[in-house]
C-alpha cells in the first residue's frame, strides 16, 4: 500500500537546521517491524507515524531504529509541521488549540505566531548518578560536572548531566564499552533510562540560555541534533535544583554538527514541584511524497 509521508526539518525555521524526522500519514496498518525498518531505510534518528486516537485529535507513534519511544520532542513538532502543511488542523486567526496522543499520554499542543508548542507531563525525578560514573562514560572528570546527574521524565527518561563550561561539553567522547556496562547494570528502553544528556548553562548564539548534546551509540547517529523531550528533561532539571534563575529560556542544540536548533522552554509551577514544561519550536516540511510499502 502507498503511505504518504513528509520529511521534517524541526526545531528550526530552515531547511537541513535542527533535527530531520519523516512523519508517515496513515500508518496503522504498518507493522512495527516495518516502522523500525523504515527508521534504519532513512538513517535518522526517529519516525513518526500517525494512526489515529480514540481520545485525542490526532494519534501519533515514535520510533528510533530499535524500539518505540513513548515520547519524543522532535518528532511532535514534526508532526504537526505535517499537519499544518496539509491543511489538516483548523486554524483561527493564526492560532490552534488541540491534542495529540503519543505513547506517554496526550500533548496538548498550540500554534501560534507560527510556533508550536508541547506542554509536556510533570517531571518526574528519579535516580542520582555518581558524577564521576557518568564523567568517565565520555572521558570526563568528576570536577566537570555541576552537581549531581539525575534521572529525569517528561515522558521519556533520561539523565541529566551539567556540565561546568563548554570546553567540558566540546571533549566529550562516548565509550561505547562504558557505556554498555552502564547500560547492563541499569538497563536502557522507554521505561528506564535513554543516554546522558549533557547541558552547559550558556547559549552557543547570544539568543541562547542552554546548549546541550545527545551522544548516542549504534544503529542511531552518533549525535542528536535536537532532543525536544530530553529539553524539558532538563529545564525541569535546571530549575527544580536551582540551577537557573529564570523558568523560561532559550535552548539550543546541534550548532557543532553544521543543524542548528532552538526551543524556547518554560518550566510550569514551583520548583519544589514543577507541574510540567513547555517545549516549543517551528518546523520546515524539506520533502513530501509516498512510500510503497
Amino acid at each position: 500500500m502507498a503511505h504518504e509521508f513528509d520529511w521534517v526539518d524541526a526545531f528550526t525555521t530552515h531547511p537541513f537546521g535542527g533535527n530531520a524526522c519523516m512523519v508517515v500519514h496513515g500508518a496503522q496498518d504498518l507493522s512495527i517491524e516495518r516502522r523500525l525498518a523504515l527508521v534504519n531505510e532513512t538513517s535518522l534518528s526517529e519516525c513518526a507515524y500517525l494512526v489515529g486516537s480514540d481520545v485525542a485529535d490526532f494519534g501519533v507513534r515514535y520510533y528510533v531504529a530499535h524500539q518505540e519511544i513513548l515520547m519524543a520532542g522532535h518528532p511532535t513538532i514534526a508532526t504537526v509541521t505535517s499537519l499544518l502543511d496539509r491543511g489538516l488542523v483548523p486554524m483561527n486567526g493564526g492560532r490552534a488549540d488541540f491534542t495529540l496522543e503519543v505513547g506517554a499520554g496526550v500533548l496538548p499542543i498550540q500554534v501560534a505566531d507560527g510556533v508550536i508548542t508541547m506542554t509536556q507531563a510533570a517531571p518526574v525525578f528519579g535516580e542520582m548518578h555518581d558524577p564521576a560514573e557518568i564523567a568517565q562514560l565520555y572521558g570526563l572528570s568528576a570536577a566537570d560536572i555541576v552537581g549531581v546527574p539525575q534521572i529525569v521524565s517528561t515522558g521519556t527518561p533520561f539523565c541529566i548531566a551539567v556540565l561546568r563550561d563548554m570546553d567540558a561539553l566540546r571533549r566529550a567522547r562516548l565509550d561505547l564499552t562504558l557505556l554498555a556496562a552502564y547500560h547492563a547494570v541499569r538497563g536502557l528502553g522507554v521505561d528506564k533510562a535513554m543516554e546522558p544528556f549533557l547541558v552547559v548553562r550558556e547559549g552557543e548564539t547570544a539568543a541562547g540560555d542552554t546548549f546541550s548534546r545527545l551522544l548516542l551509540p549504534p544503529p542511531m547517529p552518533a549525535e542528536d541534533p535536537f532532543t525536544g523531550s530530553a529539553t524539558g528533561c532538563m529545564a525541569a532539571y535546571l530549575w527544580h535544583h536551582g540551577l537557573i534563575e529564570n523558568p523560561a529560556f532559550v535552548a539550543e542544540q546541534g550548532h557543532w554538527l553544521g543543524r542548528p536548533g532552538s526551543a524556547r522552554v518554560e518550566v510550569l509551577g514551583p520548583r519544589e514541584a514543577p507541574t510540567g514544561v513547555k517545549v516549543g519550536g517551528q518546523g520546515v516540511v524539506l520533502m513530501r511524497g509516498e512510500l510503497a510499502l
